[in-house]
């Protein structure tokens, strides 16, 4: 953050209820060539077919235009291109909207802009589209409440079709709480106007806000800034007999409740909460169970098995230490495994003819990133599941090209001792998690 921003950021912070009326002119020259330097040279283009580099190159061309199109309030954003991905573990795909590369290094900058007033108001349960408060962040914390408060039940809940019904003019009256300078109210309102392209065909945008730009993910945490967590803190919480602690990682949300009561009577109010705004919960991923230590406790009396719940990828269930104490254990989510494993096959298929060495290379990368995010305290037993289908699948395809037919495993092994694959590590140990949280 430069020096003009993080001035704003003092003053968002000293004073809670100012608005801005001068926010545009932090949007310079500057602030938009390092937006795009920061892009992967490999990003998707938009409907444009602009890339990166060329954005760069041509920058002195077209810098001016925009930025005189900001101050004069007559810039209008591309449709962004519409791009089907798969959602883990199921036949459906989730809609990602993919804008022009330029219309990307503005959305990033005034995202900038804006998070130096918002990061002084959202509040510490929230995670996700946030600098320095990632999944880990989020996962982290969560195993400190429920391991460390007096936690006996966890509402697991997930928001339908969140960044589709997202209403405009809630999102609008949210940000001008804040903002009230033109330009930039100008410009959002038209990135939520902007429309969305698929098969050559531009479709009006009415609600909601197309994932996949920066400004979507800002403006989401602000809607649901007003709509949930100010809500649950100030409204919610004074009202409940026991402690109760929310966790949300964008549109994804854990409530932890002391008392079962307090969970039943928050689950009604949210529906109605929800409903104002245009929001509804997803019935197949929103349940109330009984977790924590007390929990766990009482399901030995009763003989009965404990119940689980999905969050950020792990899987969550009841467990104890070596010393006998209880604690939240997590192994990565079945669906999430199975995707990994797919996209491993995938790229095998891909590398089959590679030269050895560069196989290795591309399949370390894989494994490295699956280990990077799955890599937590108690999952190593899920990250050798990976490693070892790789290894089976890596050998299957090295005999499919060999002349014989097939490839013995004291050959295998003399490959591996050569070309060595990437091994399962633990990203973030015990020792790391309470610090980790605290971040």
């Amino acid at each position: 953050m430069n020096t003009n921003l993080e001035r704003v950021a003092a003053k968002a912070k000293k004073e809670t209820k100012l608005k801005f009326t001068s926010l545009a002119h932090h949007i310079t020259k500057e602030l938009m060539w390092e937006s795009l330097a920061r892009m992967s040279k490999c990003t998707a283009p938009g409907i444009d077919d602009e890339t990166v580099g060329g954005a760069l190159k041509d920058f002195d061309l077209w810098i001016e235009k925009l930025m005189n199109s900001i101050h004069q309030k007559n810039y209008k954003p591309p449709a962004v291109r519409r791009v089907w991905i798969p959602k883990p573990g199921k036949s459906e795909k989730r809609p990602i909207g993919v804008p022009t590369v330029v219309d990307r290094a503005l959305q990033r900058s005034t995202a900038e802009v804006l998070s130096a007033i918002y990061e002084q108001d959202f509040l510490e349960c929230s995670f996700g589209g946030r600098p320095e408060r990632g999944a880990h962040n989020a996962l982290s914390t969560l195993n400190e409440i429920i391991a460390g408060k007096k936690i006996s039940w966890v509402l697991e809940a997930d928001l339908k079709n969140f960044f589709g019904t997202l209403d405009h003019a809630w999102i609008l009256e949210f940000v001008q709480h804040r903002v009230g300078d033109p330009r930039i109210i100008t410009m959002i309102k038209r990135w939520l106007k902007a429309g969305v392209m698929e098969n050559g065909l531009i479709q009006a945008s009415d609600v909601g806000t197309p994932q996949g730009g920066s400004i979507s993910v800002l403006l989401s945490n602000i809607y649901l800034h007003y709509v949930l967590d100010l809500w649950f803190e100030k409204i919610v919480k004074p009202k409940l007999k026991g402690e109760a602690y929310l966790i949300r990682y964008i549109d994804d949300f854990i409530v932890c409740f002391q008392y079962r009561s307090d969970a039943n009577r928050f689950q009604e109010v949210l529906e109605k909460r929800l409903g104002k705004f245009s929001l509804t919960l997803e019935p197949n991923k929103t349940r109330l169970i009984e977790f924590g230590r007390f929990a766990s406790k009482h399901a030995h009396e009763r003989d009965k098995k404990l119940e689980t719940f999905y969050f950020l990828g792990f899987t969550h269930y009841c467990t104890r230490n070596r010393k006998g104490n209880f604690m939240v254990g997590r192994k990565t989510e079945k669906s999430r495994l199975r995707r990994s494993i797919i996209k491993m096959q995938a790229t095998l298929r891909e590398i089959r003819h590679f030269p050895i060495k560069e196989q290795v290379t591309a399949i370390n990368s894989v494994l490295r990133g699956h280990y990077n995010y799955y890599g937590m305290a108690g999952n190593l037993k899920s990250l050798f599941k990976l490693y070892h289908r790789t290894e089976q699948y890596w050998r299957r395809m090295l005999s499919s090209r060999c002349s014989k037919g097939y490839v013995t495993w004291e050959k295998f092994q003399a490959i591996k001792s050569m070309f060595p694959l990437l091994r399962p590590k633990l990203s973030i140990p015990y020792t790391e998690l309470k610090a980790y949280a605290m971040l």
